[in-house]
């Protein structure tokens, strides 16, 4: 079964966005994968500078770019007509499009046909293959790592890159397994699991993770908390098809409540957060354990961060990092 495979490099379309938060994929891409750019097509000379030479769609063409990266979100969520025409000029120069936009790109009459007549491919990275299978529960080779959440956007995927990218430092085979659009842009590999009809979600990150070497690590960007009330759903499958040997815990030190509007639901005790995860996580691999917290300190001052963190290792006695303030190495060094 065929996952989204990406052809590099690419070129990051940055738009007209005048921030890296503005184009957040784009900003990911390069700045996880720094090897896989070679340009970018920026629509203002105010936009972002993503550190990459500027280049035409002819210009990238020539210059090897085999896939135009949509790095950001129009406002709205609407496809701009100039869009439309520059992603027919992307396809007729002989790239591919990847695309992590709600709207599908491919059901674009016009850049339907463009893709049809030049022979180039369109992927909506959210559209996941077809005929997946029901997950099986049985026990694949390999060694899998699952970062889990007390809630959304609390640095799931930034802390699996940030360990897969430790690992293979140290010379340990690894793979991020991508399982959100920003992720697979990133990776140029995965499968987005919220698109997936939930009866074969389970089979979908089997599939994902397959059988490997028994000392590859699959490090698996989580999805969702299983605390929150409208994506819990999503997290379950991922512990479930993941198989997961390990799970590493991430939190946003300071945050009290649910992310968005979900003021009555505050973010949950972390010892029941620890226990309801493994306790699921062992439904298909029951050694499962906890290797340690990843967590966001951003909102705190240095000194405080260290401290939430110093408390949080005694409490729990596992590894507690930041992968911005301290990297994941101590993390890394406690899996096993």
């Amino acid at each position: 079964m065929a996952l989204i495979e990406l052809r590099k490099p690419y070129l990051l379309f940055v738009g007209a966005a005048g921030s890296p938060l503005d184009a957040k994929t784009a900003a990911g891409v390069a700045y996880w994968r720094p090897e896989n750019c070679r340009a970018q097509l920026r629509l203002s000379e105010k936009a972002v500078d993503l550190g990459f030479p500027d280049m035409t769609v002819k210009d990238a063409a020539a210059a090897g770019c085999t896939t135009f990266v949509m790095g950001l979100a129009p406002v709205g969520g609407k496809l701009p007509d100039s869009w439309i025409s520059l992603c027919v000029e992307v396809l007729e120069s002989g790239m591919d499009i990847a695309s992590g936009l709600h709207a599908r790109l491919a059901e674009v009459p016009a850049i339907a046909e463009a893709a049809e007549r030049s022979g180039c491919r369109v992927f909506d990275v959210r559209e996941p293959p077809p005929d997946l299978p029901c997950g099986t529960g049985r026990k694949r080779s390999g060694k899998r790592l699952l970062t889990v959440g007390t809630d959304c956007c609390v640095g799931k995927m930034f802390s699996a890159l940030a360990i897969d990218a430790e690992l293979r430092r140290r010379g340990v085979k690894s793979t991020f397994r991508a399982t959100g659009q920003t992720g697979i842009l990133i990776q140029g590999s995965g499968l987005a699991v919220d698109a997936v009809v939930s009866d074969f979600l389970s089979g979908a990150v089997e599939v994902l993770a397959p059988e490997n070497e028994a000392d590859h690590w699959d490090v698996i960007e989580g999805q969702g908390s299983l605390f929150h009330p409208a994506y819990a759903a999503v997290s379950l499958g991922l512990l479930h098809g993941a198989q997961a040997d390990t799970l590493v815990l991430c939190h946003e030190l300071g945050r009290t409540d649910i992310d968005g509007d979900y003021d009555d639901y505050p973010i949950p005790d972390l010892e029941e957060v620890i226990a309801t995860n493994l306790t699921l996580a062992r439904r298909t691999n029951r050694n499962a354990t906890l290797a340690g917290f990843s967590v966001n300190s951003s909102n705190l001052g240095e000194a405080q961060a260290m401290a939430a963190m110093a408390e949080l290792e005694d409490l729990h006695n596992v590894p507690v990092v930041d992968p911005v303030r301290t990297g994941v190495a101590k993390l890394v060094d406690n899996l096993k």
